[in-house]
Order: structure tokens, then C-alpha cells, then sequence
């Protein structure tokens, strides 16, 4: 159970946050209201996703002070503490991309990666999806977003959208490993410059490395632990999901939860 501690502390997170804005849904229970996108906790405290409110704002829309209340929270939650830990605690289509990377693992589907794309591309659709919501005056990502689509099906019914999600599943294990989360996820790169200070981190000691890069096998983010064997030091790439898998894998225990290492930041 050791091995699998966080995997575990994920999965409860993502699927109690599913099973209760089901629950509330299905009950007409109003102490979560909305969607990951927008939504009310225990009736007062309002949440409203960044991206979603920036296309909204970009669209022409109207932002309600709820909203902006609800956005502060949130920036306020990944902007100081998690970062992109959104992405592996909260995000349901990472339930989606660990599903397949399981079944590579299983039947020994071996991928190389097949489309010549960047993992900066992910910060360029973000620039774009921002420039089409305000050209054409909707919320661009969020009308195609496998996210949104994912999240929206679970709890209200699922349509054509699951699409979108088996395109996720297919690409990440035919593909390119951790293809949509990894290359292609706006949401994903707004939550990594938003937590870019953020103080969860990854630390990695040195001394107790053997360079065994079980660690870079497993992470979905491998550019991040470019300090792996050579340096002690705190992981402080935006990239990085903080899903603790590294941590799980390392029998050399040289790897631990630390806080963001603020000297180093500034010696740059």
C-alpha cells in the first residue's frame, strides 16, 4: 500500500469530488452546485475556474462578483500551495490517461512518440483559446475541453461528448504517452503559470540516489526531474503535477513532498 499512497489519496480526491457533485445533483442537494468549471461549496463558498473565466471575460461576458470571489479562491488555493497539483487531484480525464498508461504497462504496448509536437505546445493552444473566445465571442476551449465534457457527462449524462474522451484514451495509449495532459491541455499549462511560486514541490536528495530513473519512467512530466542524479535540490519546473508518483517508485526514498525553493529561484 506504501507503493500506491498517493495514487490512493488521488483517486479518493478525484472520486469523492465526482461522487458528491453526483450525489448533490441527482438529490437536488445544494452545498455543491455547478461543475469543476463554476460551482458553490457548502452553499457560500463560490469557485470558478480561471481559464473558463478568462474565456468568459474575453467573450464579452458578464462576470458576476460570486465569480470573481469564486476565481480569487481558486488562484489564491493553486496559486500559493498546489500549483498544477490540479491536474493529478482534482482533473477527472487523469483518471482517463492513468487508465491507459496501465494498459500499456499490462500488455507491453510499447509507443513511440508518432506526432512531432513540443510540450510548450500546450502554452501556445492556451494563447489561442483565449484569442478565439474573444474573435468569436464564446468560450472556445470549454465548447470542445474532454475536461469539461468529461466532468459535464459524469454528473448529467454523457452524449456524443465521449468522443472527445476516447480520443484522450486513444491518443495517450497508441500515441504519445500523457499525449492531451502533457502537449495539448490549456487548462493544464494556466494552472502550471498560475502555480508557478506555488510551495508543494518535489525534493530530491542526492547521496541517496543509484540513478535507477525509475522515477523518469513513471513520471508523465520526465523533463521536470532533469536534476535527478546529478544535484540535491526542489523541483521547481511549472510542469511538474505534483502527483507523487516519483516519490512511490523511489526505494531510495530520495525523494520526498518539500517546499518551493525560493534561494534558488532567485540566484537565476
Amino acid at each position: 500500500m506504501k507503493k500506491y499512497r498517493f495514487l490512493i489519496i488521488r483517486r479518493v480526491f478525484q472520486i469523492t469530488i465526482m461522487a458528491i457533485f453526483i450525489f448533490c445533483n441527482y438529490y437536488s442537494f445544494h452545498f455543491f452546485e455547478g461543475n469543476l468549471s463554476s460551482s458553490k461549496v457548502f452553499y457560500i463558498i463560490p469557485m470558478s475556474d480561471p481559464l473558463s473565466m478568462a474565456q468568459i471575460f474575453l467573450a464579452g461576458g458578464i462576470i458576476g462578483s460570486e465569480a470573481i470571489i469564486g476565481l480569487i479562491i481558486v488562484l489564491l488555493i493553486y496559486g500559493i500551495l498546489f500549483g498544477r497539483g490540479y491536474c493529478a487531484f482534482v482533473c477527472p480525464i487523469n483518471i482517463i490517461t492513468d487508465f491507459a498508461a496501465l494498459l500499456r504497462k499490462i500488455f507491453s504496448i510499447n509507443i513511440q512518440k508518432k506526432l512531432n509536437i513540443n510540450r510548450n505546445t500546450k502554452y501556445s493552444i492556451l494563447l489561442l483559446s483565449l484569442i478565439l473566445s474573444f474573435i468569436f465571442g464564446v468560450a472556445a476551449f470549454e465548447l470542445i475541453s474532454p475536461i469539461s465534457i468529461l466532468h459535464r457527462g459524469i454528473i448529467f449524462g454523457m452524449g456524443f461528448g465521449i468522443f472527445a474522451v476516447i480520443s484522450v484514451f486513444l491518443l495517450d495509449l497508441f500515441i504519445i504517452k500523457n499525449g492531451f495532459c502533457g502537449y495539448i491541455c490549456p487548462l493544464g499549462a494556466s494552472y502550471g503559470l498560475i502555480g508557478k511560486y506555488s510551495l508543494l514541490r518535489i525534493k530530491h536528495n542526492k547521496t541517496k540516489c543509484t540513478k535507477c530513473a525509475k522515477c523518469i519512467l513513471i513520471c508523465p512530466e520526465p523533463q521536470v526531474l532533469d536534476l535527478i542524479g546529478i544535484r540535491s535540490g526542489t523541483i521547481n519546473k511549472i510542469d511538474c503535477i505534483k502527483c507523487g508518483r516519483c516519490i512511490e517508485v523511489c526505494n531510495d526514498n530520495a525523494l520526498q513532498y518539500g517546499i518551493f525553493d525560493f534561494n534558488k529561484e532567485n540566484k537565476k
